[in-house]
């Protein structure tokens, strides 16, 4: 079997090494390249033709969002699956990140166990485009991230208020499932209040915030993501059933 070719890109020598030296002793994995310049990938890239690229968006002379642009101009065969792994953790990092061809996408502290086997699904699985926001830190951020990659792949944009108000209406649900049977009386306040809004603004906000998801037509790619389906393109959801799907999914995700 062939050896799944890794070039690892990080501003840290240690963490580097570190690294390298771990994804080196897995009998599948031939690390090709451990850079420690942003200006240095590309020509890495080319010359090594690794099948997962490996990088944190901080690097020294040409940062990762500049590496990504120049990445995605390489012919289709020639180019690298890529996790981004980074310090970095706002939606609208990992939005950009995602719109470049970011394969995955996780922040740090992570698991190097946890990075192998991404780097293994997505070797051996070409086809699938998925985005994946994983920490070892809090379970509340955690469970953050997960809402993040779920709205994010769904095609939710970031920049949209009804974004914000089905995060934080989904992480309400997942602290008091009931909320699901008070939709009005207590949800869309509760989100309102947290906004200085208006309920009926939220509910709104809210109902195009799906709208968008669903004409973008990415819910093949959730589907993909839960092995199952989740999501029904004939089936659009009212705004209690998708943030009361939202919040099982992601807590079965926490409790698994």
């Amino acid at each position: 079997m062939d050896r799944i070719r890794v070039l690892l890109a990080d501003g840290s020598h240690s963490l580097v090494n570190t690294l390298g030296d771990y994804l080196a002793r897995r009998p599948d994995i031939e690390v090709v390249g451990r850079i420690v310049d942003g200006a240095a990938v590309y020509a890495a890239v080319a010359e090594q033709l690794p099948d997962v690229v490996v990088m944190e968006l901080i690097l020294p002379r040409c940062d990762g969002f500049m590496v990504l642009e120049q990445l995605a101009r390489l012919p289709a065969e020639s180019r690298p699956k890529i996790i981004v792994l980074t310090s970095l953790s706002r939606d609208d990092f990992i939005l950009r990140s995602v719109r470049l061809g970011a394969a995955y996408y996780m922040v740090k502290p992570f698991d190097m166990q946890l990075l192998y086997d991404r780097i293994r699904e997505i070797a051996h699985d070409r086809e699938t485009v998925a985005l994946e926001t994983e920490s070892t830190g809090a379970e509340d951020e955690s469970a953050d991230e997960q809402i993040t990659n779920l709205f994010l792949t769904l095609g939710i944009p970031a920049h949209i208020k009804g974004y914000q108000y089905l995060r934080e209406a989904v992480r309400m649900v997942m602290w008091d499932h009931s909320l699901t049977g008070r939709i009005t009386k207590e949800l869309y306040p509760g989100v309102a209040q947290r906004f200085n809004t208006t309920a009926s603004k939220v509910e709104r906000a809210m109902r195009h915030a799906i709208e968008v998801a669903w004409n973008r037509g990415r819910l093949d790619t959730v589907n993909r993501m839960y092995g199952y389906r989740v999501f029904e393109k004939q089936d659009k959801p009212s705004n209690g059933e998708f943030i009361s799907c939202v919040a099982e999914k992601i807590g079965m995700r926490k409790s698994a």
